[in-house]
């Protein structure tokens, strides 16, 4: 289809669809040329509106391409955009600003203050650069004049500004011009490498439409229809298909399938659907044909309440704690009379303003940034993502942390991981036969069957005459044999006697399948979801090098998380089972009300909402999209023991902080010492200030070109210890 059609609107330009395919459409806006904030007002309307799956707008070319799912009817979409394109005329959006602009409007600027300090050096040998100097220093130092003042007049407190704006007035009373250039760059570097530390990505909230499945079909007057799955009516039948994404909250009313509810519940084994069944939005069928009514819909379901949850969750504002600002408020009134005090008794205003320099803000307005920054690239090398320096100072504090299980202890997947046979048939055979009757299903049982089958090489039969119970069992014909493979009350029900493994299924260890010939038992395969390998020394190490507390959390049932926390050593009264989205954040939250600082770490969309409530919150590169963009540090290598290498780079971060804030205070404690006695010259005091910054700042890069050495002469990686 190619067209060039015309989307009324209420408006001098009109719009016209300049192509068209099924899924995909080009428009012409000719307002994108002029006015740019109706293109910032369709572009969030877009990204907002759920039957649209991605959007580009290229104002220069007046070009909006929107891809849509192909199924939507064309007039549908048609009129759809129209009401996008005409909202867009009207919608109130506080002046939305690409990240560029707002970058360019609020960053650290050094251009000025390095023009400042060339004219000052230069105006020693040309006095006609002197007015120019002046007159540069003077505009740099007006936005330290406006904030000083704004913090006066509209907050009624001194800050760090009101004394640097007073030490640049003695200093360009008294025609330095070099000092207070310097200070004023070192200021703005420490503001540039402040806003390099920020949150790289902000939190996104999660898509509901995603969460559910964004259609569903609804039997409505016999006929089977496509509608999207926020407009199912309560007490409608809506038909779920193997493999399907189940849209809605409701009850089966007809038929049996195989549920897998691990992105909501962390549940590891799928369940069994059938007529009277409870089912949620967000599980997947795995197999077996449903018909449910529909009770709960879109923002009533319970995938939506963890949507909103998550919403609602305190998400701070990450951008790093300052640190300087905190000290300096301690520090502006003592400085500020005990310069008073000696410029009234020496009457030398360069005492004064020695005095006023040695602030003991500017080094660590430096070098904490610098020593945050040093320390996210770290643990980036380390293949961790942490989003802030905020999350490194709260991941060197935390006390408590919190492990979801499925997942993310364990590898969320379902492996064979032992094969008994009766006297007279080996394991092999007993694999094959099983591999044969489950071949080409979907459930994750019979998925590890065969795939460890591949992975031993065995050669599978084909399979003839399948009979397959959901939630059961199969009978199938393999080799002119019929095989039965299911559960253990399954050969109960076909007769078929358990002699010669009898007790082999033991819960607390793994489950097991039968698999029997002719009526005949053979023997069993035992599967589980393990733990991933590094389970077990992560928590050893978490528990006892960290003396961290532990907890575990799941939404599997009692007897397999107490299985699991006993195999990792975590205490019984730190487990918990069976826990649903909000449990697991109510856990959260209790944690962290009781004074612990709670690191949580999971993995699925059920785990989202403890991710948003926790201090910090961990998830995988490979997790769901809801946790790895709501959690605070991301294991970009899906490693738990990169988690060491954060905590403890975090830890070092910390110690390194303390040791910069002793190499500036001690410093400009005594040039303050002496500025308040026998005098300092400014430029003198400069020099130990700024000196004393850039040890600081240095030795805050220390642990990072430490690491780049080892990196050079060791195979090894090690974490520096300042």
């Amino acid at each position: 289809m190619n067209a060039i059609q015309s989307i009324p609107l209420n408006s001098a330009s009109v719009s016209q669809i300049v192509h068209s395919l099924p899924g995909r459409m080009r428009l012409r806006v000719p307002q994108l040329i002029c006015d740019r904030h109706y293109a910032a007002n369709l572009e969030y309307l877009l990204n907002t509106e759920t039957i649209i799956l991605r959007s580009r707008i290229n104002r220069a070319a007046a070009s909006v391409i929107i891809h849509y799912h192909y199924s939507q009817h064309y007039s549908l979409i048609c009129d759809r955009i129209a009401d996008l394109l005409e909202k867009a005329h009207c919608v109130e959006q506080e002046d939305i600003i690409s990240p560029e602009e707002k970058k360019e409007e609020n960053g650290a600027n050094l251009t000025l203050p390095t023009i400042a300090i060339l004219l000052a050096l230069g105006s020693r040998k040309l006095p006609i650069l002197r007015p120019v100097a002046a007159g540069t220093l003077g505009l740099i130092a007006l936005p330290i004049a406006r904030r000083a003042l704004q913090s006066i007049v509209g907050k009624h407190r001194l800050n760090i500004d009101c004394l640097d704006f007073l030490a640049l007035a003695f200093s360009g009373l008294q025609k330095r011009l070099i000092t207070p250039a310097l200070v004023v760059a070192l200021h703005e570097l420490g503001d540039l490498i402040r806003e390099q530390t920020a949150r790289a990505t902000e939190l996104q909230t999660a898509d509901l439409m995603d969460a559910i499945g964004h259609f569903a079909w609804v039997d409505r007057d016999g006929e089977i229809q496509q509608v999207q799955s926020n407009r199912v009516e309560s007490g409608e039948t809506v038909i779920v298909y193997p493999g399907e994404q189940i849209p809605v909250d409701g009850t089966v009313l007809q038929g049996t399938a195989t549920i897998d509810q691990q992105q909501l519940t962390g549940e590891s084994m799928p369940v069994v659907a059938e007529t009277g069944t409870y089912v949620y939005a967000s599980t997947l069928a795995r197999s077996g044909k449903l018909r449910i009514r529909a009770e709960r819909i879109g923002r009533e379901t319970r995938a939506a309440a963890s949507i909103e949850l998550l919403q609602k969750a305190p998400v701070y504002d990450t951008r790093m704690a300052n640190y300087a600002g905190q000290i300096a408020d301690k520090l502006i009134l003592p400085a500020l009379v005990l310069a008073t005090i000696v410029l009234a008794a020496t009457r030398e205003p360069a005492r004064a303003a020695s005095i006023l320099t040695l602030d003991f803000v500017t080094g660590i307005r430096i070098s904490i940034p610098t020593a945050f920054l040093g320390a996210l690239n770290h643990v980036t090398r380390h293949g961790v993502l942490v989003r802030s320096g905020r999350t490194l100072e709260q991941l060197a504090e935390i006390d408590t942390i919190v492990f979801d299980k499925t997942g993310t202890l364990t590898c969320g997947d379902v492996r064979v991981v032992k094969i008994d046979a009766v006297a007279g048939v080996s394991s092999d055979r007993v694999l094959c036969l099983a591999a044969a009757a489950e071949q080409r299903l979907t459930h994750p049982v019979a998925e590890a069957i065969v795939r460890y089958a591949e992975e031993r090489g065995i050669s599978i039969p084909p399979r003839h005459n399948l009979d397959y119970r959901v939630g059961a069992g199969i009978y199938a014909e393999i080799e002119g044999d019929r095989i039965l493979v299911g559960s253990a009350k399954f050969l109960q029900k076909a007769g078929i006697a358990r002699e010669g493994l009898e007790g082999c299924e033991n819960p607390e260890q793994s489950a097991a399948i039968f698999v029997a010939r002719n009526g005949k038992l053979q023997g069993a395969i035992h599967y589980e979801d393990p733990l991933r390998p590094e389970s077990t020394t992560l928590i050893h190490r978490l528990q006892e090098e960290y003396t961290l507390e532990v907890h575990l959390l799941t939404g599997d049932n009692q007897q397999r998380a107490d299985r699991v926390a006993k195999l990792l050593k975590i205490e019984p009264s730190r487990t918990y089972a069976e826990a649903f989205p909000e449990q697991k954040a109510k856990i959260v939250r209790d944690l962290h009300h009781s004074g612990h600082i709670v690191a949580f770490v999971g993995d699925g969309l059920n785990d989202s909402v403890a991710l948003a409530y926790a201090d910090v919150s961990v998830s995988f590169e490979q997790g769901s999209d809801v946790a790895r963009e709501t959690a605070d540090v991301v294991l970009m290598n899906n490693d738990l023991e990169s988690l060491l290498e954060a905590i403890a780079i975090a830890r070092a971060t910390k110690r390194l902080i303390e040791q910069n804030t002793a190499l500036v205070v001690g410093p400009n404690l005594i040039a303050l010492g002496l500025a308040s006695t026998v005098g300092l010259n400014p430029l003198l005091a400069t020099i130990v200030h700024n000196g004393s910054a850039i040890a600081a700042g240095l030795n805050s890069l220390r642990p990072l070109l430490q690491h780049q050495l080892e990196n050079r002469n060791s195979p090894l990686q090690s974490i520096p210890n300042p």
